[in-house]
């Protein structure tokens, strides 16, 4: 692996484009955007506040700069340099803001969610959709851009519309079995979308295009519910994380649950079936081999606070869908790795301190990982690696994140990030997906 040098970013705004051409980085109220090989700039704007959110445009012609506090939003041209648009929610104020599918239209979500303003830069058109619901997730777009679901909340019920993208016309409109909508999702398929329920009902409701209710899944009753969900890249299964500490599998054709993975605090890899064990401890990491048990470091969470750290938060498929990644609130420090065509466990990857985020490669079956240290962490079906990123002054990795081709990664720490390049060499085998 080779690292570029230090550079400069405020709030963890960086972002590779669609086309992996560009990485853009926000410096308080400057965007930098630089060439990704090279990593010489190309364009430097200024925006009229500190930027909160920043986000490519799908064909990495444009990028939206969010000021919340101010309700504003510019957007920056890179064919043009010149061209910028500047929009102002005024005193109606300006909470999330985001591309459409096409990147020609942006979708401004107001304080108090009072309404969605859909804005055209290539006719100035202006369209409102009102009623949507504050929640988790109450926006989503199906994977070819087609169509919209929006969550609204109208007379104390909850409800979700779909709208043709290309126009803005709506095409359906029915109410859900939920009693609090906490967010909904489409299949990468776009043939079904996942509509769930707040924490403290478990309920899972699948709904086709037409809005006919295709099933509704609930794992039980009287306790908290669903903490994540996650679907499979073939759409064929959808995995949901609850505070049970438990996954459970649904598959598309009856949408029952055909398997469910849990979380124990001691692994006996006889047992579940382990063809290979990983742990991996501060630089080193071990695979293979017989061992006993293996005790995994518990927190007790507290459960007369709000959102108790306990509970399946995170899930993550491969590229592929071999894998599934998984972590457990409670058991802070270490991931997990299932097995999809085992429905079985594969590893336990497990840190010296929290691992503050984990992705996937895009391209392979290779997971990164890290938490907070000046470490980077690796695994492959082949094993696991550590590795130290070079840098003066301690550079701490709290976030990462993977290019489309799989070749190379974006460090982020609290104010800086470098590059990280993968020797790709030979991508023919599971052992040659990482080298070192």
């Amino acid at each position: 692996m080779n690292f570029s040098e230090i550079f400069k970013q405020s709030n963890q705004l960086c972002r590779i484009s669609p086309d992996g051409r560009y990485l853009a980085t926000c410096v308080q109220y400057r965007l930098v955007v630089r060439d990704v090989n090279s990593l010489q700039i190309l364009h430097l704007y200024t925006c009229l506040d500190q930027i909160v959110h920043m986000e490519w445009s799908s064909d990495s012609l444009f990028i939206l700069c969010a000021m919340y506090k101010r309700g504003l939003v510019q957007v920056w041209s890179l064919e043009q340099p010149d061209w910028h648009c500047k929009i102002d929610e005024g005193s109606i104020g300006l909470v999330s803001s985001r591309w459409s599918p096409d990147g020609r239209h942006i979708l401004n979500t107001t304080e108090f969610h009072l309404r969605v303003t859909v804005w055209s830069l290539c006719t100035k058109a202006v369209s409102y959709i009102k009623y949507p619901k504050a929640c988790q997730k109450g926006i989503d777009f199906s994977r070819d851009g087609s169509y919209m679901a929006l969550a609204e909340r109208r007379d104390c019920k909850d409800y979700v519309s779909v709208f043709v993208c290309e126009d803005w016309h709506l095409l359906r409109h029915f109410e859900t079995e939920t009693q609090d909508l906490a967010g909904l999702e489409w299949s990468p398929n776009g043939c079904v979308l996942a509509v769930w329920d707040s924490c403290l009902e478990y309920k899972v409701l699948l709904y086709s295009l037409d809005g006919r209710l295709l099933s509704s899944f609930s794992a039980y009753e009287w306790s908290l519910g669903i903490k994540s969900l996650a679907w499979s890249p073939s759409s064929q299964f959808l995995a949901i994380g609850s505070f049970d500490e438990k996954v459970r599998i649904l598959n598309h054709i009856t949408w029952k649950k055909i398997t469910e993975f849990e979380h124990p605090a001691t692994i006996y890899p006889a047992l579940a079936g382990l063809g290979l064990m990983c742990v991996s401890t501060g630089p080193l990491t071990v695979g293979g081999g017989p061992m006993d048990h293996t005790t995994i470091p518990v927190v007790k969470p507290d459960l007369d606070r709000a959102n108790p750290k306990v509970g399946v938060s995170s899930l993550a498929f491969s590229a592929d869908g071999r894998y599934l990644a998984t972590k457990n609130d409670n058991m802070a420090s270490v991931v997990w790795v299932w097995n999809m065509q085992k429905m079985s466990l594969e590893a336990v990857l497990e840190q010296t301190a929290a691992v503050r985020c984990f992705q996937w490669d895009p391209r392979r079956p290779r997971l990164a990982l890290c938490t907070g240290t000046p470490r980077l962490y690796l695994w492959s079906p082949a094993g696991s690696v550590s590795v130290q990123v070079p840098s003066e002054g301690g550079f701490q990795v709290h976030a990462l994140s993977w290019h489309s081709n799989g070749d190379s990664l974006v460090l982020i720490g609290k104010e800086h990030l470098c590059l990280c390049y993968m020797d790709t060499e030979d991508k023919s085998t599971d052992s040659n997906i990482w080298t070192k």
